[in-house]
């Protein structure tokens, strides 16, 4: 594991760890059924449109 991250740390990467819901567990699946029930479609489609566009942007560079 240290070979690992010496090798990871000289390529210029470094290790993230993210924690996020156990979607395995019923009453987390319940939660976040009644999140995204409450989500509004037109603020969805503006992040799904800019989204698109910074991946346009990205590939222009």
């Amino acid at each position: 594991m240290k070979e690992m991250r010496k090798r990871q740390r000289a390529g210029g990467l470094r290790e993230v760890r993210l924690v996020v819901p156990d979607t395995r567990i019923a009453d987390i699946r319940h939660r976040l059924a009644l999140q995204v029930a409450r989500l509004s479609p037109a603020d969805e489609q503006d992040a799904l449109d800019w989204i698109e566009r910074a991946t346009e942007f990205d590939k222009t560079r």
